[in-house]
């Protein structure tokens, strides 16, 4: 058994915090239904490159366990399909521009008449509400306009951007999350909702202390590189042979830090004595630790800090972590059969469940797949099947 087997997601997002939200649901066990647009289907279905075998990698890593129909929103009969479906529901997640689905008659309060017990979720760039709610949401955007940027990399440098799609990802956590929680509400009331949520929403909730920080002190982050704003040393450090990461997240781990590298000057040093000192001279100490660190190979670090009990380690490149021995142990490389893609391999189930695991069950489907399958379920017949196909609705 899996948790959310029996629902059923209709799922009219594309690029990537929608989908990265449908799969999570779909790795639970829910049925999701990936509607495309005929000819076209997702936009990451054309982020290239990189390609394998020539489908879209981008596309590859957030649409397992789904089904794809596609059907032209805009024409009536696309319209009668979508209603259909609607009816058997359980969820619908959207992230269309402000207005667009109310103009296509597949707003919330259109389509609650048709099933109350409906959630629907809108995922936006900037929420359904508010003088931005107009505006469109792209990661990048956001990563600026909410602040993440501006404490991203070196203070002597132009912020950047996060390596991966930080907002895009939390954002579609996010949205999982307040899907099952409506779920689960439904089960006390007997009624759907509706659930708003955004780029931007979604982002100033991850700035957490940060926030909270600038609130008490009136004090506003600044970028610190790979360190930490309240704590040091909390960072990246330069070994003989390549970077690593030192993690002396309170006084007790300095201390032991200081312990295991011999390092009695530091530790006597009144500048670095509790925390609030090492914060206080963050840029003496951390260059001294770096010309420490510099001189040593990780191997004899990593052993160093290993027998002290202060957390340390390398700064993995991709190839690396994603063949790394503990990765593969915890099943975080999933291998999927794919039609067109042979050995494809994606990141694994992040959540382990005792009694309702994640599984795998549908490769990332190509365009339109299941059209006919869906639609068979929905009582048309071969015939209507057809008609709708030479029509283009389909």
């Amino acid at each position: 058994m899996q948790a959310l087997e029996g629902i059923k997601v209709l799922d009219l997002s594309r690029t990537l915090a929608g989908p990265f939200s449908t799969m999570m649901l779909g790795d639970m066990g829910a049925d999701i239904i990936k509607v495309e647009q005929p000819s076209v289907g997702d936009e990451t279905r054309r982020f290239t490159p990189p390609t394998w075998n020539g489908e879209s990698c981008y596309y590859l890593s957030s649409n397992r366990n789904k089904r794809s129909i596609t059907i032209d929103l805009k024409s009536p009969e696309g319209r009668d399909i979508i209603y259909k479906l609607v009816k058997e529901a359980d969820v619908l997640v959207e992230n269309f521009r402000t207005g667009t689905m109310e103009k296509l008659g597949y707003g919330y309060e259109q389509l609650k008449e048709i099933n109350p017990r409906l959630i629907y979720c809108s995922i936006s760039g900037f929420g359904r509400s508010g003088p931005e709610k107009n505006r469109p949401g792209y990661d990048l955007l956001l990563q600026g306009f909410s602040g993440l940027m501006s404490v991203t990399g070196d203070p002597e440098r132009p912020p950047v951007k996060t390596g991966t799609s930080t907002v895009d990802i939390n954002t579609g956590m996010f949205a999982a999350f307040g899907i099952v929680t409506a779920l689960f509400a439904r089960e006390k009331s007997g009624r759907g909702q509706f659930i708003d949520t955004s780029l931007l929403d979604s982002q100033v909730a991850i700035l957490n202390y940060l926030a909270t920080n600038f609130f008490a002190t009136g004090q506003v982050a600044q970028r610190y590189g790979s360190g930490h704003p309240t704590i040091v040393p909390y960072q990246a450090f330069q070994a003989k042979d390549m970077d690593i990461i030192l993690a002396v997240a309170n006084d007790r781990l300095w201390e032991k830090c200081c312990k295991g590298f011999e390092w009695h000057d530091l530790l006597e040093d009144s500048r670095f004595k509790i925390n609030d000192d090492r914060v206080a001279n963050r840029e003496l100490l951390v260059e001294m630790i770096n010309e420490r660190l510099s001189k040593m190979e990780s191997k004899e670090i990593f052993e160093r800090m290993e027998h002290a009990g202060v957390p340390c380690g390398p700064i993995h490149t991709i190839d690396q972590i994603m063949t790394h021995p503990h990765v593969i142990a915890r099943e975080m490389v999933l291998e999927i059969e794919h039609p067109v893609v042979k050995n494809l391999k994606v990141p694994g189930f992040p959540i382990k469940f005792s009694e309702t695991p994640a599984q795998l069950k549908k490769h990332p489907p190509l365009l339109g797949e299941h059209t006919h399958e869906v639609l068979l379920e929905l009582g048309y017949s071969k015939k209507e099947i057809a008609n709708l196909e030479q029509g283009k609705i389909i």
